[in-house]
């Protein structure tokens, strides 16, 4: 399959813009607080306990010691478990969005909220 100039270009695009969003420069798993340590290009660092992450729950401590970076700071790939986190998919419910503060909480939480 051929890709045109301007696919590849709008392709770059999008990808430059999620990684202005937030790209790691830095990953470690914290078997203390059973995380995944993040460190953002901004200077930010963000633990998402792995029980949170699907594939990573209940892996043994070894495997998830072992994370490589994307090349665009997008991803980690956990060779030793043939896992992948997609981080666009994670910072913006760790961060707030514009979406996610303009959503209703039970929206976000993914629970339903009733009124008393």
């Amino acid at each position: 399959m051929a890709i045109s100039e301007r696919e590849f270009h709008d392709a770059t695009a999008r990808t430059e813009a999620l990684r202005q969003a937030g790209h790691a420069v830095a990953a470690a798993y914290d078997p203390r607080t059973e995380s995944l340590v993040i460190r953002l290009h901004g200077g930010a660092e963000v633990r998402v306990p792995v029980a949170l992450v699907e594939g990573l729950a209940g892996a043994d401590p070894a495997a998830l010691s072992v994370i490589e970076i994307t090349p665009a700071g997008l991803g980690l790939h956990l060779p030793r478990l043939d896992a992948d986190v997609w981080l666009p998919a994670i910072l913006p419910g760790l961060a707030g969005s514009a979406q996610r503060t303009a959503a209703p909480p039970a929206a976000c939480s993914g629970r339903e909220r009733k009124n008393a």
